[in-house]
């Protein structure tokens, strides 16, 4: 597919593509990405959900967070809009509370959210997301976001390295482009965030009383299988999932396969089948 600029509204103090009619789904994207990163997954969700992708404080068309920046500063934002009626469609009232899907950092927020405000979540999805991260893996990714200035543009040839390989393809090229593009001030503060979590505690996992998915790809050697199983594990209901073949965007290389487990948990969710 491509992965062209869409039209955005106002999501509270972020900017957000929305579409669709339905139960509402929340995509969060990870660091140095944007809303269209979820392109394929809001294709195919907006046929019968209501499809709110926000670009992160920093990213896109959001604006900076003020203030304090902390992964809580990030999850309140979202909270705020969700908390917020909006007007007109495509901008109306939500019904309800949200399922929300979180893709690496976007997971983490996601996480964050379900678990400190569980009345506005109806299910919580974790895609590529990090639990009790090694010392080594912890220590690499604080080297990369030391290694930011906030003035330059980064370097992208690593992350997309680790990304993608080396071999080209329309989905590494679009978050190049992105990664380019993003505010060096924004791209290293929520870097840092990212870099210094190191996921939800298992007593969080624990606390969450709605449906919960936990997702990764085979071939992800930082969020890996085993992490996905084992929060999973400590989830009342909670699921995990591994995508053969998969690596850490799989949400753009393998959205068929991410879009088909969605759709099984939203169907059991939505029917109370957990």
């Amino acid at each position: 597919m491509t992965w062209t600029t869409r039209p955005r509204s106002e999501f509270g103090r972020l900017r957000a593509i929305r579409t669709g009619t339905g139960p509402c789904v929340v995509l969060l994207h990870g660091v140095g990405l944007r809303a269209e990163a979820w392109g394929a997954q809001i294709d195919d969700l907006a046929t019968d959900h209501t499809v709110i992708a926000p670009d992160m404080s920093g990213h896109g068309d959001s604006a900076p967070l003020q203030g304090a920046v902390t992964l809580a500063a990030y999850t309140d934002l979202v909270a705020e809009a969700l908390a917020k009626p909006l007007d007109g469609p495509p901008d109306g009232p939500l019904d309800g509370p949200a399922f929300v899907v979180g893709h690496s950092m976007g997971a983490l927020i996601a996480l964050d959210l379900a678990a400190r405000y569980p009345a506005q979540v109806r299910g919580v999805a974790a895609l590529n997301a990090i639990f009790e991260r090694p010392p080594e893996a912890s220590a690499a990714a604080l080297a990369r976001a030391n290694a930011l200035n906030g003035v330059s543009v980064a370097e992208t040839h690593g992350t997309l390295s680790r990304w993608f390989g080396d071999a080209p393809s329309p989905e590494r090229a679009a978050c190049e482009g992105w990664l380019r593009a993003v505010d060096p001030a924004a791209y290293r503060d929520a870097y840092r965030v990212f870099a210094s979590a190191n996921g939800p505690t298992g007593a969080t996992l624990r606390s969450l009383p709605m449906p919960a998915l936990f997702c990764t790809g085979e071939a992800e050697p930082n969020s890996t299988p085993a992490m996905s199983h084992a929060m999973a594990s400590h989830t009342a209901n909670g699921r995990s999932v591994v995508i053969s073949g998969g690596a850490h965007m799989m949400p753009m290389t393998h959205g068929a396969e991410v879009n088909t487990h969605l759709r099984r948990w939203l169907t059991a969710a939505i029917k109370d089948q957990f």
